[in-house]
């Protein structure tokens, strides 16, 4: 991935700098009275709002362990966003938040969390958290959603599912576990290991027995506007959940499991918002017609994984996050990768599982006889599509580029995709755009330039309209601070803004950009569809009022605001020199320049031939 700021927390990412050869001079004289031609770069139309700062922010707590009701820190490690409508039109609605930080609080309720507030639109175009007052009696702003007296601890919170019919609420408890003792923690997780008992309203689970550590791993539902849980969703099997989507007709939930294996799941409720009762489903590639096989004997739901196996379900590489595209029902999930999974697919292969032709093929690739082989690489992820017609699956969009070593930074490619997690779908000027977030698993093989070890995460939009598309087709939107993982998006009801969260960034960043943080993007309504295009891909007939940049003997280049994108009119290496002389960027063989980092100001583009355009950033 790229390893620049764009658009946010300009002031906190520490990048390497560029690591460039001798070809451009370090600094350049400027003589007076010099007045090549001038390029203006235009303030961007998107602005950006923290909400919501974990280990800083106090939320409201109900009666926990004996504890009276009161206020705590807010958990850190933002993950998964929830957006349930205001449909009163009173506000925008409420928001939830995961915590996937994981200890024991006497107040917050030992484990996992999530925190629920309340937003409005102001007049200037910002999010407003209100002040409730619970029926539970809780008065404040933030609220400490309740586990613990209503379904029990969550092991921890990652992503999630928000309904695009109605909004309700699934938040997914991740990390797999196999007894009390890896849940207790020597005292710093889940204190109460004793036998859990279930009361649940879905058929058969009422009154059933766990031991403790079982009662984790569960897509729980929860009430936003209470700020409670309402079950866990014990008929959708037992697993280390990642991410959801519920089809618009709200009788089929999508499931993501993180894991390797991964299956990737369906859950068909038998009438629709009733998802108490239905059937579960694992994806089967090479079934011959409806490519789904059930999983529903008894234990199954306790032991999903196995009895996956036994059906010969597809095998998949960390499913994580999954999306639908509204205009057609498209499904989206992205397979982030695990760099060696070979030795994690053998023994389930052996059991049934069986592997995807896009992983066949790739093992292949790589002199391989099968995925399973522990030589087997997959450094990068990609992101998948689900067509419900037809019930095929195929990589919509594969991550890398792929190296051998990592290149210097001057080097490095513009565009740059490594195990993307976060996934939705958010509409811009009525067209479907995927936001793809990135965790990155490494920084080997190219996933950081060569010498930066920091993990700096990027946002991408892509562009739904196209059907094949390639790294070429991102669009990057941002990154966020240095040491943290980009995750959440979600789009606001009024699609006027993004809200996304950084997760466990670097302490050294200065506050609030050292904490976990919940932050909006404001401005999408005045982002056109055009402004998002490639400008060097672009004619003028398909936008007058952006017109194309053709390639002429003459260097030239068009900034597009909204991206943060010069465009130059040919390829080229070209270096960046500030007002001063003093060179802060290089990029080779490029015909576009990501100046998100610069600051506002004066800066001189210098090309190979030593041509020479002014930028004014604004």
């Amino acid at each position: 991935m790229t390893k620049k700021m764009t658009l946010l927390f300009a002031l906190v990412v520490l990048c390497a700098s560029a690591n460039a050869q001798t070809l451009f001079d370090e600094e350049i004289t400027i003589p007076a009275g010099f007045a090549p031609t001038e390029i203006v770069m235009p303030p961007s139309p998107l602005t950006t709002q923290v909400l919501f700062i974990g280990g800083t922010d106090m939320v409201q707590t109900t009666p926990t362990y004996g504890n009276p009701a009161g206020e705590q820190v807010a958990k850190e490690w933002h993950d998964f966003i929830g957006f349930t409508p205001d449909n009163s039109g009173q506000s925008l609605g409420w928001v939830t938040v995961n915590h996937e930080m994981v200890y024991a609080d006497d107040l917050l309720g030992d484990g996992g969390g999530m925190t629920a507030f309340r937003v409005k639109r102001a007049a200037d175009g910002t999010l407003d958290i209100m002040n409730q007052t619970l029926p539970d009696g809780r008065t404040g702003k933030f609220f400490n959603v309740d586990f613990v007296n209503t379904v029990g601890e969550t092991g921890m919170n990652c992503g999630g599912i928000t309904s695009m019919v109605d909004g309700r609420i699934w938040t997914a408890e991740e990390w797999f576990q196999s007894s009390n003792a890896g849940i207790y923690s020597n005292g710093g997780g889940i204190r109460d290991t004793s036998d859990f008992v279930v009361s649940s309203d879905i058929p058969g689970w009422d009154g059933k027995t766990l031991k403790r550590y079982q009662n984790l791993n569960w897509m729980t539902e929860v009430d936003p506007r209470n700020a409670v849980a309402i079950r866990k969703q014990y008929n959708w099997g037992r697993q280390p959940f990642e991410g959801g989507a519920v089809e618009p007709g709200n009788r089929i939930v999508y499931l993501g499991p993180d894991d390797t294996p991964g299956f990737f799941g369906m859950f068909v409720a038998n009438t629709p918002g009733d998802f108490n009762r239905g059937t579960l489903f694992a994806y089967k590639h090479d079934k011959p017609g409806w490519k789904w096989v059930p999983i529903w004997e008894d234990g199954a739901l306790l032991d999903h994984k196995n009895y996956a196996d036994a059906k010969g379900a597809t095998m998949f590489n960390r499913i994580e996050w999954v999306a639908m595209n509204p205009k057609n029902n498209f499904v989206y999930f992205t397979e982030t990768g695990l760099d060696s999974p070979g030795n994690n697919w053998a023994d389930d292969e052996a059991a049934g599982g069986v592997h995807h032709p896009a992983h066949i093929a790739r093992a292949q690739a790589q002199g391989l006889s099968s995925p399973s082989d522990p030589n087997y690489r997959d450094y990068y992820g990609r992101v998948w599509e689900y067509n419900p017609m037809t019930s095929e699956t195929r990589v919509y969009l594969e991550g890398g580029p792929a190296f051998a070593d990592s290149p210097t930074e001057a080097d490095y490619p513009e565009k740059a995709l490594s195990n993307p997690d976060g996934l939705t779908v958010m509409m811009i000027d009525d067209h479907p755009f995927l936001v793809i977030q990135e965790d990155l698993n490494g920084t080997s093989k190219g996933r950081t330039p060569a010498g930066v070890s920091n993990r700096l995460c990027e946002v991408y939009l892509l562009d739904l309209s196209i059907q094949n598309p390639t790294l070429d087709d991102l669009i990057r939107l941002t990154a966020v601070p240095n040491g943290a993982e980009v995750t959440g998006a979600i789009q606001s009801p009024d699609k006027k803004s993004l809200l996304l969260n950084a997760q466990h960034p670097a302490t050294t960043n200065p506050f609030p950009y050292n904490h976990s943080l919940t932050i909006a993007i404001h401005g999408f309504d005045q982002v056109s569809y055009a402004n998002l295009q490639n400008l060097a891909d672009r004619n003028s007939a398909a936008d007058p009022e952006m017109p194309a940049v053709e390639e002429t003997a003459v260097f030239s280049v068009y900034p597009n605001p909204t991206t943060r994108t010069v465009f130059m009119n040919k390829v080229t290496d070209v270096a960046v020199y500030d007002a001063s002389g003093q060179r802060v960027l290089v990029k080779r063989n490029t015909n576009e320049l990501d100046v998100s980092s610069l600051n506002k100001g004066i800066y001189y583009l210098k090309n190979t031939e030593g041509e020479t355009l002014k930028l004014s950033v604004q």
